[in-house]
């Protein structure tokens, strides 16, 4: 599934020529895999993307800002607060380049991800059981 060139996440960051946008990306992987040690990394959509009980979360470096995706509705209303300085698009939240890198913000935003996809998980499981003992 390789066409974009980049076979992991390194990859694509060790491409950024800006080294201060380098170390933001690194520092954003960093947490990824702090928070969630058994994810899995590729790249999707031309960006890393990170896999953890399904899709977790993707981050890229745009002109003007880096960004996370996806975050859903939930998310964005749980964070709100912490948000509302960002720009939010319909699936992510994007960080201007040069500002302080908010550390907290996105391990947060990690680990409700992760609680999202194992609670998204349970429901298929039971759904599955019920499903079973209908027969």
């Amino acid at each position: 599934a390789k066409t974009d060139g980049f076979g992991s996440g390194a990859e694509y960051i060790a491409s950024i020529t800006d080294g201060a946008r380098r170390a933001t990306l690194e520092r954003v992987r960093a947490v990824i895999k702090n928070v969630a040690p058994d994810v899995k990394e590729s790249i999707s959509y031309q960006i890393p993307a990170y896999r953890y009980h399904g899709v977790l979360i993707y981050f890229g470096a745009w002109k003007n800002h880096w960004a996370l995706y996806p975050l859903s509705s939930a998310i964005k209303e749980a964070f709100h607060r912490q948000l509302s300085g960002y720009k939010l698009t319909k699936g992510g939240v994007q960080f201007p380049w040069g500002t302080p890198f908010p550390q907290a913000l996105v391990k947060q935003l990690i680990e409700k991800r992760i609680a999202e996809n194992l609670a998204a998980e349970r429901q298929r499981a039971e759904k599955k059981t019920k499903n079973n003992h209908s027969l």
